[in-house]
């Protein structure tokens, strides 16, 4: 995974509560067997007619969003099915942070498994950021080891995060490398116990 520890960006203001994975990635286009090529298909459905044509109202499709690193939304982000093709679609799209008042649990464990970071703000911090997104393109820092979000006229807001996670994201780790910090005890360990 690629290290993150800070970023910054102009959000994407997605306004809407309760977005479901299917909404992020949608069933019929989970037939790659490989974690790439799924930014494509995010939000398919909001971002495209059903002739192919973009919807020029959604966020996504206006142009002052078009490379954007980070999605702020309300609350409960992410609910619904457990697909891991939901964080995959995000970060191959672009976004390495998603901001929300709340996250399912699965989709919030997945995306640090996948490299994204997943900032829960208050409901009221999370109205702000979006109210200022609407109004013109609004510019933050996110800063993971600091674990604040500066916006561009300077208002920062503080959040949490579980220290093993955010060791994972500054260091770019996935569980699999964590392991491998411990290669030489495990080995070790099993050096002592001889199979018969």
């Amino acid at each position: 995974m690629e290290p993150i520890n800070v970023v910054n960006s102009v959000i994407t203001p997605l306004d809407r509560k309760n977005v479901d994975t299917d909404q992020i990635i949608s069933k019929e286009f989970l037939k790659r067997i490989e974690r790439t090529g799924f930014g494509e298909f995010l939000f398919h459905h909001w971002r495209f007619d059903e002739q192919g044509n973009e919807n020029p109202d959604f966020v996504l499709n206006k142009p002052e969003f078009k490379n954007s690193q980070i999605l702020v939304a309300q609350d409960n982000f992410g609910c619904g099915s457990s697909r891991e093709h939901a964080p995959w679609a995000i970060l191959d799209y672009g976004f390495r942070v998603v901001i929300a008042p709340s996250f399912a649990d699965i989709f919030h464990n997945n995306c640090f498994k996948n490299g994204i970071l997943p900032i829960k703000l208050t409901e009221a911090e999370c109205d702000d950021i979006l109210a200022k997104g609407q109004e013109k393109p609004y510019n933050v820092e996110v800063n993971l080891a600091a674990q604040t979000v500066t916006g561009e006229d300077g208002q920062v807001y503080n959040f949490n995060i579980d220290p093993y996670y955010k060791e994972m994201l500054l260091n770019g780790w996935d569980e699999i490398a964590l392991t491998f910090k411990y290669e030489d005890a495990i080995a070790a360990y099993e050096a002592k116990r001889i199979a018969f």
